[in-house]
């Protein structure tokens, strides 16, 4: 935000770019929860997912590449800051030791996803290796690396955007957030647990006589399972075990839906305020959802590019069905049967 900023870019502009590329590494990362949870749900390999995840997400960054692109014409007169900069380099250099070894932990994790290593595990040992770099790089102890995690981190260099772009919250100041998470989920669960959920998914159900209107209603489902549960966890399950059913009568394989709660369920999880992710997302970065949201071009474009290959039948897999022998001698009748 602060880069894009200093570049005169709108901050609504900015956000949007940063949402679409946080995404686009959320959806696509074996450490992401979203992408755990919605072939779990559905009873999906996890990399078989994500594979299938590229027919449609692959084509959505490219689109939104450009458009950034296009975007970024109208900034690319902008002067850059020299002076700015080098100041910045200065207070960084003053307050941190900038080396090489800073580079193991984000290596280090991007290894562990190649090797398939399991969120938790991987998720945790980068985390211990950034209070190592603390300790013995920057030089500070183990209980002040456990109270940044837990309280923040907080700076004063005399330089207003140099202060804000390093002090950010720890634990403590997601508790606003966990607790609005906490409070969504208790929502989307009464909804669920009483039903309501369950009858307005059936009245979309009902729509889905093809298979260009199965994945559109999935679509649907999803987008509005975001917009009134208020949580995207909920956007994958429910949408996730309502479906699963109908897409194996039209002997569709189930990583089909699994793509799509991720197209939707995960992707326009942050256009909505009142969402878990939205309400992170607001939090975060200062800027509104419903000022980001058109500039978000992956999130916009997934759900849709979902829906126009679901009709035109683009990476539609079908279910490979065991065929029966037939014994000799058996009658016709029944082998056609």
């Amino acid at each position: 935000m602060g880069i894009g900023q200093g570049l005169g870019i709108p901050v609504a502009m900015i956000a949007g770019a940063i949402i679409s590329g946080a995404y686009f590494g959320d959806k696509m990362s074996p450490l992401s929860d979203s992408t755990n949870l919605a072939p779990a749900v559905v009873g999906v390999n996890l990399y078989q997912h994500i594979g299938h995840m590229i027919y449609t997400t692959g084509p959505a960054l490219i689109i939104a590449l450009i458009l950034y692109g296009i975007i970024g014409i109208r900034f690319a007169d902008k002067s850059v800051d020299i002076e700015q900069i080098q100041l910045i380099k200065t207070i960084m250099l003053e307050y941190f030791v900038i080396s090489p070894w800073l580079f193991i932990p984000p290596l280090l994790v991007i290894a562990l996803v190649i090797l398939r290593m399991p969120a938790l595990p991987g998720m945790t040992i980068g985390g211990i290796l950034g209070v190592l770099c603390h300790v013995f790089v920057q030089g500070g102890d183990l209980g002040d690396a456990i109270n940044i995690m837990y309280g923040g981190f907080s700076i004063e260099t005399g330089v207003e955007m140099i202060d804000s772009l390093l002090t950010r919250g720890g634990l403590d100041d997601m508790m606003y957030t966990v607790s609005l998470i906490m409070l969504a989920m208790s929502f989307g669960g009464i909804l669920e647990k009483t039903g309501m959920l369950q009858a307005i998914m059936e009245k979309l159900i009902a729509l889905t006589n093809s298979t260009g209107n199965l994945i559109a209603t999935t679509v649907a489902a999803c987008i509005v399972s975001n917009a009134i549960t208020s949580d995207q966890y909920l956007s994958h399950v429910i949408p996730g075990r309502m479906f699963a059913k109908k897409y194996k009568e039209k002997n569709l394989a189930l990583k089909n839906l699994s793509r799509t709660l991720e197209d939707a369920g995960t992707m326009t999880s942050s256009f909505f305020p009142w969402n878990t992710c939205g309400a992170f997302m607001m939090a975060t970065l200062a800027v509104h959802p419903f000022e980001y949201a058109p500039y978000a071009f992956l999130n916009i474009l997934c759900p849709i590019i979902a829906v126009l290959f679901g009709y035109l039948g683009i990476t539609i897999v079908k279910e490979k069905v065991a065929e029966v022998p037939v014994q000799p001698g058996s009658n016709k009748k029944v082998q056609n049967l």
